[in-house]
């Protein structure tokens, strides 16, 4: 099978796996808001780790400090620009009120910051080191499941049916197979493009873990559900990365 088919049914493989987030909101109902900050614990570990051990420390081996902090604060600049160009106010497929709106800026958030996930992904698969792609993969499609809980969550108090929570959590990932066929091809063509095009993914996951996800995932009372959910994901992928030998 062609590398680029096996590459393009993980990136769709990863982005499905958000869909899979909406189980817990179907089966748990309302009581699924309380698992939020443990969830986005989990999937900020699972990111950081990636983004740090799977994609900075192979730009650093492979390329110049110059341009892997380029690339990290390419990566940084455009979720600033993203976040900045979403509307506070806007309605959500049809329905409108506040949890409408919030759905609507979760959507938008994740959605946009899937693009670089693709990226790492096709940046990943493109590289010739042993197990990276694997790890870089199954890092996105984890961190891929709470971020589905997060999207179905607002959508539930909303008032929309289980078909479009699954399927509005799956589209947030749908720029994935776009971005790892791109990265995948420039790589491929440029080799010089390699340690540039993981440090920006790096760059927009961090900066997405510091803006987004941890703040949300703190933004209650309690400190220990996302706390453990952090070291729980950041065990994880530290576990496989170790057995990838990434």
């Amino acid at each position: 099978m062609p590398e680029v088919v096996i590459l393009l049914l993980a990136a769709c493989g990863t982005a499905l796996a958000t869909g899979l987030g909406a189980t817990p909101v179907f089966v748990l109902g309302t009581r699924a808001r309380a698992l939020t900050p443990f969830l986005l614990g989990i999937a900020s570990g699972v990111m950081g780790v990636a983004a740090v051990v799977g994609l900075l420390v192979p730009a650093l081996g492979e390329g110049s400090s110059a341009e892997v902090v380029g690339g990290l604060l390419a990566g940084v600049g455009f979720l600033a620009l993203a976040r900045r160009q979403l509307s506070a106010d806007a309605g959500f497929l049809g329905q409108t009120g506040p949890d409408a709106r919030i759905s609507a800026l979760v959507f938008l958030v994740l959605f946009v910051h899937s693009l670089p996930e693709g990226l790492a992904v096709g940046t990943a698969f493109a590289s010739d080191r042993e197990g990276l792609s694997l790890f870089v993969i199954l890092a996105i499609a984890i961190q891929n499941v709470p971020e589905g809980t997060s999207v179905a969550i607002p959508m539930r108090e909303a008032g929309f049916g289980r078909a479009r929570q699954f399927w509005a959590a799956v589209a947030t990932s749908a720029p994935q197979p776009v971005g790892a066929l791109i990265a995948f091809f420039a790589v491929e063509e440029i080799s010089g493009l390699l340690p540039i095009s993981f440090a920006f993914a790096a760059g927009a996951m961090l900066a997405l873990i510091a803006v987004e996800m941890l703040p949300r995932a703190y933004e209650g009372e309690g400190r220990l559900g996302p706390s453990a959910g952090i070291a729980a994901g950041a065990a994880s992928m530290a576990a496989l990365s170790l057995a990838l030998g990434v």
